[in-house]
């Protein structure tokens, strides 16, 4: 099994990613990662075959037809093709504020140590690397800055907001 980075640790990954065009192989049970394409033309087969269910998108797919079946997946992947690419950050931010999305929500592909810090601060809170990045030396990089100016989903309200708080705090201790 691989290793992935889930919730600031290094753990083996459960989960058995399928790709495009897998209908046929598809296990009767255990915990399965289906593209949405194929989630979209077997949902009803998926939604009745033990284990849970996961969907992987690709970092340009538009989420809102997802919108009504959220709470049948425990786990999304956004796919990111390039490490330039960042669709994949707008993606996860729309899943998790417009949507709601509460469950896991993980950056599979070409996902290097570089970009933890910021893709966690869109809300992905697993992270399978690209096969040449160590996932222990990379989890040091969820903590590469104390300190972020602007919102995020881990801390809506800007830093400025943060520090007059702290202020008000201060002066009626």
């Amino acid at each position: 099994m691989a290793m992935i980075i889930k919730q600031r640790a290094v753990v083996q990954d459960s989960w058995q990613m399928l790709e495009q065009g897998s209908i046929g192989a598809l296990p009767l049970d255990g915990d399965v990662v289906v593209p949405l394409a194929l989630w979209t033309s077997a949902r009803e087969t998926l939604l009745f075959r033990l284990g849970r269910i996961g969907v992987w998108l690709d970092a340009d797919a538009d989420p809102a037809p997802l919108a009504p079946d959220l709470a049948h997946f425990r786990l999304i992947a956004i796919r990111f093709a390039r490490f330039t690419d960042g669709r994949g950050y707008s993606l996860a931010r729309l899943l998790r504020e417009r949507y709601g999305y509460r469950g896991e929500l993980r950056a599979i592909g070409d996902v290097l140590r570089d970009q933890l810090y910021y893709l966690s601060r869109c809300g992905f809170d697993a992270f399978a690397l690209r096969a040449d990045q160590n996932a222990e030396q990379a989890l040091a990089a969820l903590d590469d800055f104390s300190e972020a100016y602007q919102t995020s989903v881990e801390r809506p309200e800007p830093l400025y907001q943060r520090r007059l708080e702290r202020a008000r705090q201060t002066r009626t201790a």
